[in-house]
């Protein structure tokens, strides 16, 4: 069960990382009339996020393994 969720959480970090703006397409578009697409405040932050995810899924696959 920790498995798959350190696999999802990695897979949505690397996401968050690399594509940001698809991200932003997916989880918060549909907020904004005009499509003035996402900021660079957004962008770092997602990204921070995305490595935090990426982080806490080897975290969680490390801690399968040992325990």
């Amino acid at each position: 069960m920790y498995a798959i969720l350190s696999v999802i959480l990695i897979a949505i970090g690397i996401m968050m990382l690399f594509k940001p703006r698809s991200f932003y397409e997916l989880t918060q578009s549909w907020k904004h009339e005009g499509g003035s697409g996402p900021s660079d405040a957004f962008l770092l932050s997602a990204r921070f996020g995305g490595a935090m995810f990426v982080l806490a899924g080897i975290g969680g696959a490390i801690a399968t393994v040992l325990l």
